[in-house]
């Protein structure tokens, strides 16, 4: 089995100012996540395990993330499976500083230099190197030994390869690097999606087992390789989560107000039933495209997205709203005549206002130091962010478009 960003008790940041969610459900998931993956390797009989960095998300907080982990690899160890792991940029040598008798089946991989470790039984030969830091910037591969003759060789490494979104650039290496040095599959960590980045030889991201965040969507897990007469002949991956974050969509284009509850109950429902593992889901609603009265929409967005954790609660119990992003807006033909042309085209004219920015920007400073320490950072979309990021035209663009809302009287 060869998992990856673990990312054990990780504190979670600003779930409470989302009303409604299942806050401890979701505080502990990062345990049950593990707890699923020692009980499949148990299940599945699997040979070994591995880990490739990120098991613990920093220091512990308290003795008791390594003494859980203790308990977990002495399951393990009862079922005569042994567990190779490397640390990552979260949990590096020197991010650690309490330490703790693993069981004798734990093995770890040293941050000096790359180490082998060896399962004679089974012609194994695990190759890997551990960061000594929580920021390494070097290619650790060009020191990684060449392959052992006669043996499946596995190389373990924490990387970003040559980048992914999202993910720093650590370890930086090619395929080409992998490829070079002769071994039989490459189990990577850091990388928190599900990907198999090259079949010759395998080169596998697993994903991170649980999503912690909206940003880790998606089913997430472990893979489970099976190798036969020295070759991989299949990579299942396994589902492991116990909490499932989900992105969704929803297209309004040409939908009346009046039609939305109806659109956004059938479009919760769809994914609901696709789902269908039972699991606890976690959904952040995004409402787009254009249709006329969109500026009342996003005017009126607190009330909306009550009604759309109201429409998941009575399709689930366990379906949950963490956020509604109304993101709609007006057609591009629609005429605002009866604003007059003259407050129209004053209206249009606020998103390029360069002193109308300065002075909102002036205006916004000590709320946006508040609200940073209050409510942590900002994501994607939210217009604290777009504040922080000095893009007044997107902030007033939203803004026009509400009032020009206000202003129009309904019909």
């Amino acid at each position: 089995m060869h998992a990856a960003d673990i990312h054990l008790d990780s504190p979670l940041h600003g779930l409470s100012r989302y009303d409604g969610l299942p806050v401890e459900e979701i505080r502990s998931a990062t345990r049950s996540a593990f707890d699923n993956l020692i009980q499949c390797a148990i299940d599945e009989a699997v040979d070994f395990v591995v880990i490739a960095g990120d098991l613990f998300d920093g220091d512990w907080r308290d003795m008791g993330t390594g003494l859980y982990f203790a308990r977990a690899m002495g399951r393990l160890d009862q079922a005569g499976i042994p567990a190779f792991i490397i640390a990552g940029n979260h949990d590096a040598a020197s991010a650690i500083s309490r330490t703790l008798t693993w069981p004798p089946n734990v093995r770890q991989f040293g941050p000096r230099r790359p180490e082998t470790h060896r399962l004679p039984n089974l012609a194994v030969a695990l190759h890997g190197q551990s960061f000594s830091t929580p920021a390494v910037t070097d290619n650790l591969v060009l020191s990684y030994p060449a392959a052992e003759a006669n043996s499946f060789n596995i190389g373990v490494l924490h990387t970003a390869l040559a980048g992914r979104p999202g993910h720093a650039k650590y370890a930086p290496c090619g395929v080409e690097d992998l490829r070079g040095k002769g071994y039989d599959y490459w189990a990577l960590g850091h990388v928190h999606e599900f990907e198999i980045v090259n079949d010759n030889p395998y080169v596998v991201f697993p994903g991170n087992v649980q999503g912690r965040t909206i940003r880790e969507a998606g089913a997430k897990g472990a893979v489970i390789v099976t190798v036969v007469d020295g070759e991989v002949s299949s990579i299942d991956r396994i589902d492991l989560d116990v909490v499932r974050w989900i992105r969704l969509d929803i297209d309004c284009a040409g939908s009346s107000p009046g039609g939305l509850p109806d659109l956004i109950r059938a479009e919760l429902t769809r994914i609901h039933g696709a789902d269908g593992s039972g699991r606890p889901m976690i959904v952040r609603v995004s409402l787009r495209g254009e249709l006329a009265g969109a500026g009342a929409l996003i005017d009126k967005a607190g009330a909306i997205r009550d009604d759309v954790r109201a429409i998941a609660t009575s399709i689930s119990p366990d379906l949950h709203v963490e956020k509604v992003k109304v993101l709609v807006s007006e057609p591009t033909t629609e005429q605002h005549a009866v604003l007059g042309e003259d407050l129209d085209e004053l209206i249009g004219e606020g998103s390029s206002d360069l002193g109308l920015a300065a002075a909102i920007e002036a205006d916004l400073e000590r709320f946006m130091v508040l609200a940073k320490s209050a409510l942590g950072e900002s994501e994607d979309g939210e217009l604290r962010l777009l504040a922080a990021q000095g893009d007044w035209a997107g902030i007033l663009g939203t803004a026009s478009t509400a009032l020009r809302s206000r202003l129009t009287p309904e019909a």
